[in-house]
């Protein structure tokens, strides 16, 4: 049994874990949408190859991706992008998805893929490497516990988006404006 694998699971073939290249947008695509329907949030999905294309491969990429593939086809990725931390005073990465094809789970590819992006956060000099996990998701949650990371159970996300978003915008505009 490999030692990096979870109990009573096996490599089934050669995974190899590289930089997603342009080409590979149609298949992290197909990833994201196959992530959306597992989170049961497709109904927030908005995915525009074109858009995700200049974002991780245009001129002032905002994001970052690999993939992990066995006999040269997909089975899995990760996408991440930087952050920063005031306290550190240092460049962090976020890793923001981390998904393997059902019928490849249990085979070690996320573990390939999250150590791949610790690498890449150690390479750019980052003191941490951050990511979200659905609260239900108790087997993510375990395997991320074995792998050493803390749930930090006093922090919560917040987010604005939508109408929210559009409000507190058009708040700083008018508040922009000067008093008379």
């Amino acid at each position: 049994m490999n030692p990096g694998l979870p109990a009573g699971s096996e490599p089934v073939g050669v995974v190899g874990v590289r930089a997603a290249a342009p080409a590979d947008v149609p298949h992290i695509a197909r990833f994201i949408r196959d992530l959306a329907r597992f989170e049961r949030l497709e109904h927030q999905l908005d995915l525009d190859e074109r858009r995700l294309h200049e974002h991780l491969f245009g001129p002032s990429p905002a994001c970052g991706a690999l993939l992990a593939e066995r006999a040269q086809q997909p089975v899995g990725f990760a996408l991440y992008f930087q952050t920063y931390s005031t306290f550190r005073t240092q460049p962090c990465l976020h890793l923001e998805d981390l998904f393997v094809a059902p019928e490849e789970r249990g085979r070690g590819i996320g573990l390939l893929l999250l150590r791949a992006v610790a690498a890449e956060a150690k390479r750019r000099g980052c003191p941490r490497l951050d990511w979200c996990v659905l609260d239900w998701n108790t087997g993510a949650i375990g395997f991320y516990e074995q792998q050493g990371a803390r749930l930090l159970s006093d922090w919560r996300i917040c987010r604005l988006e939508g109408e929210a978003l559009e409000r507190a915008a058009a708040a700083a505009l008018v508040s922009d404006q000067p008093s008379c």
